[in-house]
């Protein structure tokens, strides 16, 4: 179903496209001047896109699908405003809903070829949802504006304002529904967390985008194509901006995961454990339905929850915390919170490492997701279970009682089963 769901967004898309381009050539352009000026503004938006590699991760399985719904500001709010676009200079615009299609699709096409070039660029869902929700924003204002019904009706008050304040809060919540079911169809998550998780990406920079649009196409409307620069710069400042943050948070993730190395490289765990542990973490987390927030969270935590082992004389044998008796094991995710308090990571994370050992009632969320992960990749990893995942699991479901919780231990299972033990998290020889 989901597979489905993805072919048919895809495949409206691709009708949607060739109709448009088709239309478009067999007719001429209207009103040329504007569809190049916003042509170019959606390419250069384009083109100040960061590239996804630059921001993935690509050694975890972590939150890193925050990274494609990361828009390109300025052609959003380009495409936006040119499929609101009523008026130029005082004079109406008949362009239409397949001529914003066909403009919109081939400035984002030059603008990713350099992207595609260098190996990046956004992916075909992508560009499927921007065909999408660009054609139903145009659909739902070109023809009440083109036959005079939306001036009949609001003309130029206030309540036009807000009809397309309206119109672009229903065009947001168009594309979240088709990035939560293309999603749905990548990852094989629920549906039901992935769409609340685009929901809540929308706030923040998403409203700039929409009002920006709004506004450019007003703007237009009076003062004619020269408006466009004028509010295109200080989003473009944004966009650049929102590129640092990003390349910030980045550099701050790859350093805790070189942290959480350090247990490794001093012969305390076993190669790759950390990083085996935050992968399946966040995979459980995701299936839990954990925020963006809070899978970042579990997934620092997950990465340092063994940092407590350096404090300790004589190691662990195998670095395998979970069968130790509960007040040592306690003792050593103290160390570990103590530790993890003092590298500036977020308090929430130093909680989570310094609660794991506890019962699980008295644990929050996160701490339940990485003690269990945590047992089952000691177990399968270690020589105690010959019998692998399935034996490592029912000791796990075994242990509900108190140590692991049972909701999670099932998610852990339906992770397991879903994407296969041997990709999500590998196990290195020896």
């Amino acid at each position: 179903m989901r597979g489905a769901a993805a072919w048919s967004v895809r495949g409206a898309a691709a009708l949607v496209t060739v109709a448009a381009l088709g239309h478009t050539l067999w007719t001429g352009l209207l009103d040329p001047g504007a569809a190049l000026a916003f042509g170019i503004l959606v390419a250069v938006g384009e083109l100040a896109r960061r590239d996804r590699r630059a921001g993935g991760r690509p050694e975890l399985a972590g939150p890193a699908e925050a990274e494609d719904r990361r828009p390109a500001p300025l052609g959003s709010a380009g495409a936006l405003a040119y499929a609101l676009l009523g008026q130029n200079a005082g004079q109406p615009s008949h362009h239409g809903v397949l001529q914003t299609v066909a403009v919109v699709v081939a400035a984002a096409l030059v603008g990713v070829v350099p992207h595609i070039a260098r190996g990046g660029g956004p992916a075909l869902d992508h560009v499927a949802r921007r065909v999408l929700t660009v054609a139903f924003a145009a659909a739902c204002f070109q023809p009440l504006y083109n036959s005079g019904r939306l001036e009949h009706w609001l003309g130029q008050s206030p309540y036009l304002v807000l009809f397309l304040l309206c119109l672009l809060f229903l065009t947001a919540l168009c594309d979240a529904v088709l990035a939560a079911a293309l999603a749905g169809a990548r990852t094989g998550r629920p549906y039901g967390p992935l769409l609340r998780d685009e929901l809540r990406s929308r706030p923040g920079i998403g409203s700039a985008i929409c009002a920006t649009g709004v506004v450019m196409a007003l703007g237009v409307a009076v003062a004619g194509l020269w408006a466009l620069p004028v509010f295109s710069v200080p989003l473009l400042l944004t966009q650049l901006s929102l590129h640092r943050i990003a390349a910030v948070r980045t550099t701050y993730r790859q350093t805790i995961t070189s942290l959480a190395r350090a247990t490794e490289i001093a012969g305390y765990t076993r190669p790759g454990h950390s990083r085996r542990v935050a992968a399946l973490s966040c995979a459980v987390g995701r299936e839990l339905g954990l925020s963006e927030r809070e899978l970042t969270v579990l997934e620092y935590a997950a990465l340092m929850h063994d940092i407590g082992q350096l404090s300790l004389v004589d190691p662990v044998p195998e670095g395998a915390t979970a069968e130790l008796p509960p007040a040592e094991a306690r003792r050593i995710a103290g160390l570990g919170g103590e530790v993890a308090r003092q590298t500036g990571v977020p308090a929430e994370v130093a909680v989570v490492v310094e609660l794991q050992a506890d019962p699980y009632r008295e644990q929050p969320v996160a701490a339940r997701i990485v003690r269990a992960v945590n047992a089952y990749d000691d177990l399968v990893a270690g020589s105690r279970h010959p019998g692998g995942s399935l034996a490592a699991l029912e000791q796990l479901r075994l242990g509900t009682g108190r140590d692991y919780e049972p909701e999670v231990v099932e998610c852990l299972a339906r992770v397991l089963a879903r994407e296969g033990r041997d990709r999500v998290v590998p196990v290195p020889p020896g």
